[in-house]
C-alpha cells in the first residue's frame, strides 16, 4: 500500500517518467480490447446492421447503389488508398523499417518489429476465420476479396503497422514536432485506409471500426512488451 501511494505521487509529480507511460499504455490496451469486444457483441447480435447499411448507402449515388459517389477520379483515389493497407504495400513498409533498424544496429528492435507485425497477421486471420462474417451484399465490390469480412484486415494491419512503426522510429528522433508529425501521419493513413474499404463496398463500417480497435490495441500491447523487456535489460536499444 505504501509503495502504491509513492508510485501515484511520483506519477503525479512527474508525468513524463516511465511509470506514467506504462500505465497509460496499459489503459489504452485494456480499453481498446474492451471496446473491440463490446463492438463484436453488438455486431453479431445484429444491433449495428441498420448503422452499417446507412453508412454504405451514404457513399453511393441515391438512385444507383452500384455507383460510388464522386467522379471517376475519386473512385480511382479510393482504390489507391485501399492499397495502402494491402499486403504488398505494408510488407514493403515493414521490410524497409526493419532494414533501417538493422542498418542502425538495432537488431533486437528489428526482431521485435518483425514479431509484432507477423503475429498481427496471424491474429487478423484467426479473427476472420473465427467470426466468419459475410461481406456486404448491398453494393458491388470495388476490389477483389478472398476472406471473410470481420474485422477488416486492411484496417487492422494499417493500424498496427502505421502506429507501431512510427512509434519505434520516433524513439530515435529528438525533436518533438517530428514525433508528433509521425504519429499524426499514422493516424491519417489508418483512417483513410479504413474509409476506403467502406467506400469500395468490401467492408461494413463496423468491420473497419473493429479492425482499428484490434490493430491499435495489438500495436500498444507489442510496445508495452518491448518497454517491459527494455526495463529488464533484455533490450539494449531505446524503444
Amino acid at each position: 500500500m505504501v509503495y502504491f501511494k509513492r508510485l501515484v505521487l511520483k506519477v503525479l509529480s512527474n508525468p513524463t517518467n516511465w511509470p506514467f507511460h506504462m500505465l497509460l499504455g496499459v489503459s489504452l490496451f485494456v480499453g481498446g480490447i474492451w471496446a473491440a469486444v463490446e463492438l463484436t457483441d453488438e455486431v453479431f447480435e445484429g444491433d449495428t446492421q441498420t448503422f452499417d447499411e446507412r453508412i454504405i448507402k451514404s457513399m453511393r449515388v441515391a438512385d444507383d447503389f452500384s455507383d460510388p459517389i464522386g467522379s471517376s477520379g475519386i473512385e480511382e483515389m479510393g482504390r489507391d488508398l485501399t492499397a495502402l493497407g494491402g499486403v504488398a504495400v505494408l510488407s514493403l513498409i515493414t521490410i524497409s523499417a526493419i532494414s533501417y533498424l538493422l542498418l542502425t544496429r538495432r537488431a533486437r528492435t528489428a526482431l521485435l518489429v518483425a514479431i509484432a507485425i507477423g503475429s498481427g497477421v496471424v491474429v487478423s486471420m484467426l479473427l476472420k476465420y473465427g467470426f466468419d462474417r459475410p461481406r456486404p451484399d448491398l453494393v458491388p465490390h470495388g476490389s477483389n476479396v478472398y476472406t471473410s469480412s470481420f474485422p477488416s484486415g486492411h484496417s487492422m494491419m494499417a493500424a498496427l503497422c502505421y502506429f507501431a512503426l512510427p512509434a519505434v522510429l520516433a524513439s530515435v528522433e529528438e525533436k518533438r514536432r517530428v514525433k508528433i508529425f509521425l504519429l499524426v501521419t499514422a493516424l491519417v493513413l489508418t483512417v483513410l485506409v479504413g474509409v476506403s474499404r467502406v467506400y469500395m463496398g468490401v467492408h461494413w463500417p463496423t468491420d473497419v471500426l473493429a479492425g482499428w480497435l484490434f490493430g491499435a490495441s495489438w500495436a500498444t500491447g507489442c510496445l508495452l512488451v518491448a518497454k517491459f523487456l527494455q526495463s529488464r535489460g533484455d533490450i539494449e536499444e531505446e524503444i
